[in-house]
Protein backbone atom coordinates (compact mmCIF):
# COMPACT_ATOMS: atom_id res chain seq x y z
CA UNK A 1 0.00 0.00 0.00
CA UNK A 2 2.63 2.00 0.96
CA UNK A 3 3.82 1.89 -2.61
CA UNK A 4 1.29 2.14 -4.32
CA UNK A 5 0.53 5.57 -2.63
CA UNK A 6 4.25 6.62 -3.68
CA UNK A 7 3.74 5.49 -7.33
CA UNK A 8 0.69 7.76 -7.26
CA UNK A 9 2.33 10.81 -6.26
CA UNK A 10 5.29 10.29 -8.56
CA UNK A 11 2.85 9.45 -11.66
CA UNK A 12 1.12 12.20 -11.09
CA UNK A 13 3.96 14.83 -10.25
CA UNK A 14 5.86 13.61 -12.46
CA UNK A 15 3.07 14.48 -15.40
CA UNK A 16 2.79 17.93 -13.90
CA UNK A 17 6.36 18.97 -14.69
CA UNK A 18 6.25 17.44 -18.08
CA UNK A 19 3.31 19.38 -18.40
CA UNK A 20 5.52 22.75 -17.30
CA UNK A 21 8.17 21.34 -19.74
CA UNK A 22 6.37 21.67 -22.61
CA UNK A 23 4.55 24.70 -21.66
CA UNK A 24 7.83 26.37 -21.05
CA UNK A 25 8.95 25.04 -24.47
CA UNK A 26 6.00 27.29 -26.15
CA UNK A 27 7.62 30.79 -24.39
CA UNK A 28 8.90 32.52 -26.95
CA UNK A 29 12.77 33.80 -25.62
CA UNK A 30 13.81 35.78 -28.40
CA UNK A 31 16.17 32.90 -29.62
CA UNK A 32 14.55 30.39 -32.46
CA UNK A 33 13.21 26.98 -31.08
CA UNK A 34 11.39 24.32 -33.31
CA UNK A 35 8.67 23.82 -29.91
CA UNK A 36 7.69 27.68 -30.14
CA UNK A 37 5.45 26.28 -33.66
CA UNK A 38 4.64 23.04 -32.05
CA UNK A 39 0.56 24.53 -31.89
CA UNK A 40 0.82 25.99 -35.23
CA UNK A 41 -1.96 24.02 -37.63
CA UNK A 42 -1.42 23.76 -41.43
CA UNK A 43 -4.76 23.71 -43.66
CA UNK A 44 -2.98 20.55 -46.11
CA UNK A 45 -6.05 19.46 -48.83
CA UNK A 46 -8.78 20.23 -46.39
CA UNK A 47 -7.65 18.68 -43.21
CA UNK A 48 -5.97 20.50 -40.59
CA UNK A 49 -2.51 18.76 -39.69
CA UNK A 50 -0.09 19.65 -37.53
CA UNK A 51 2.90 21.66 -38.77
CA UNK A 52 5.49 18.71 -37.68
CA UNK A 53 3.15 16.53 -39.87
CA UNK A 54 3.74 18.75 -42.81
CA UNK A 55 7.22 20.06 -42.21
CA UNK A 56 10.28 19.81 -40.94
CA UNK A 57 11.16 22.65 -38.61
CA UNK A 58 15.25 23.56 -37.86
CA UNK A 59 17.00 26.02 -36.28
CA UNK A 60 19.11 27.49 -39.11
CA UNK A 61 20.84 30.64 -36.46
CA UNK A 62 19.92 32.40 -33.41
CA UNK A 63 17.03 34.09 -34.25
CA UNK A 64 15.52 32.09 -37.42
CA UNK A 65 13.96 28.70 -37.87
CA UNK A 66 13.56 27.43 -41.25
CA UNK A 67 10.37 25.49 -42.11
CA UNK A 68 10.84 22.90 -45.08
CA UNK A 69 7.65 21.26 -46.40
CA UNK A 70 7.57 17.34 -47.08
CA UNK A 71 5.37 18.66 -49.85
CA UNK A 72 6.19 22.14 -51.98
CA UNK A 73 2.24 22.36 -52.62
CA UNK A 74 1.59 23.60 -48.81
CA UNK A 75 4.30 26.09 -48.80
CA UNK A 76 1.47 28.53 -49.09
CA UNK A 77 -0.33 27.12 -46.60
CA UNK A 78 2.27 26.66 -43.96
CA UNK A 79 3.18 30.35 -44.49
CA UNK A 80 -0.29 31.45 -44.10
CA UNK A 81 -0.65 29.38 -40.76
CA UNK A 82 2.60 30.76 -39.37
CA UNK A 83 1.74 34.19 -39.84
CA UNK A 84 -1.89 33.75 -38.84
CA UNK A 85 -0.48 31.75 -34.91
CA UNK A 86 -1.05 34.51 -32.82
CA UNK A 87 2.95 34.08 -32.09
CA UNK A 88 3.94 37.49 -33.51
CA UNK A 89 5.85 35.81 -35.98
CA UNK A 90 6.29 37.37 -40.06
CA UNK A 91 7.19 34.21 -41.87
CA UNK A 92 7.88 34.15 -45.98
CA UNK A 93 8.91 31.56 -48.06
CA UNK A 94 10.97 31.47 -51.13
CA UNK A 95 9.22 28.62 -53.10
CA UNK A 96 11.59 26.27 -51.69
CA UNK A 97 11.34 26.46 -47.61
CA UNK A 98 9.49 28.98 -45.63
CA UNK A 99 11.92 31.43 -43.15
CA UNK A 100 10.48 32.20 -39.81
CA UNK A 101 12.67 35.33 -38.33
CA UNK A 102 12.19 35.57 -34.82
CA UNK A 103 12.30 39.08 -33.33
CA UNK A 104 14.05 40.89 -30.48
CA UNK A 105 11.70 41.04 -27.38
CA UNK A 106 10.71 43.92 -25.89
CA UNK A 107 11.33 44.86 -22.63
CA UNK A 108 7.64 45.08 -21.90
CA UNK A 109 6.62 41.63 -23.84
CA UNK A 110 9.88 39.94 -21.69
CA UNK A 111 8.21 41.03 -18.16
CA UNK A 112 4.55 39.40 -20.30
CA UNK A 113 6.81 36.24 -20.62
CA UNK A 114 7.78 36.15 -17.27
CA UNK A 115 4.48 36.34 -15.87
CA UNK A 116 3.17 33.67 -18.04
CA UNK A 117 6.10 31.56 -16.86
CA UNK A 118 5.18 31.93 -13.10
CA UNK A 119 1.70 31.21 -14.01
CA UNK A 120 2.36 28.07 -15.32
CA UNK A 121 5.08 27.33 -12.52
CA UNK A 122 1.98 28.01 -10.27
CA UNK A 123 -0.30 25.29 -12.11
CA UNK A 124 2.32 22.91 -11.93
CA UNK A 125 3.32 23.25 -8.50
CA UNK A 126 -0.93 23.08 -7.96
CA UNK A 127 -0.63 19.83 -9.35
CA UNK A 128 2.03 18.68 -7.77
CA UNK A 129 0.41 19.28 -4.51
CA UNK A 130 -2.86 17.66 -5.46
CA UNK A 131 -0.88 14.37 -6.17
CA UNK A 132 0.33 14.68 -2.69
CA UNK A 133 -3.20 15.10 -1.32
CA UNK A 134 -4.42 12.19 -3.38
CA UNK A 135 -1.61 10.03 -2.10
CA UNK A 136 -1.79 11.25 1.20
CA UNK A 137 -5.86 10.45 1.39
CA UNK A 138 -4.87 6.84 0.02
CA UNK A 139 -2.42 6.35 2.80
CA UNK A 140 -4.95 8.12 5.27
CA UNK A 141 -8.03 5.42 4.12
CA UNK A 142 -5.57 2.54 4.22
CA UNK A 143 -4.76 3.15 7.86
CA UNK A 144 -8.18 3.90 8.55
CA UNK A 145 -8.94 0.26 7.27
CA UNK A 146 -6.43 -1.11 9.03
CA UNK A 147 -4.43 -2.07 6.17
CA UNK A 148 -1.53 -0.64 7.19
CA UNK A 149 -0.09 0.50 10.97
CA UNK A 150 -0.15 3.77 11.75
CA UNK A 151 3.85 3.80 11.54
CA UNK A 152 3.65 2.94 8.60
CA UNK A 153 1.34 5.53 7.63
CA UNK A 154 3.58 8.37 9.57
CA UNK A 155 6.49 6.57 7.17
CA UNK A 156 4.25 6.84 4.08
CA UNK A 157 3.38 10.35 4.53
CA UNK A 158 7.08 11.49 5.01
CA UNK A 159 8.51 9.45 1.63
CA UNK A 160 5.43 11.49 -0.11
CA UNK A 161 6.04 14.68 1.28
CA UNK A 162 9.75 14.28 0.53
CA UNK A 163 8.59 13.48 -3.32
CA UNK A 164 6.80 16.38 -3.28
CA UNK A 165 9.57 18.81 -2.09
CA UNK A 166 11.80 17.64 -4.74
CA UNK A 167 9.39 17.72 -7.44
CA UNK A 168 8.31 21.48 -6.29
CA UNK A 169 12.18 22.53 -6.78
CA UNK A 170 12.54 20.98 -9.81
CA UNK A 171 9.78 22.98 -11.30
CA UNK A 172 11.01 25.81 -9.51
CA UNK A 173 14.52 25.36 -10.87
CA UNK A 174 12.46 25.20 -14.66
CA UNK A 175 10.81 28.25 -13.83
CA UNK A 176 14.32 30.55 -12.68
CA UNK A 177 16.18 28.88 -16.19
CA UNK A 178 13.37 29.64 -18.13
CA UNK A 179 12.84 32.95 -16.75
CA UNK A 180 16.74 33.99 -17.14
CA UNK A 181 16.62 32.79 -20.58
CA UNK A 182 13.87 35.12 -21.44
CA UNK A 183 15.67 38.45 -19.62
CA UNK A 184 18.72 38.01 -21.55
CA UNK A 185 17.30 36.79 -24.60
Amino acid sequence: MLREAEDLAKDGMDKALDRLKKELGRVRTGRANPALLDDVKVDSYGTQLPLKQAATVSVADARLLVVKPYDRNNIAAIERAINNSQLGLNASNDGVIVRVPIPALTEERRKDLVKQVHKAGEDAKVAIRQARRDANDLLKEAEKDRDISEDDLKKGLEKVQTLTDKEIKAADDLIGKKEKEIMEG
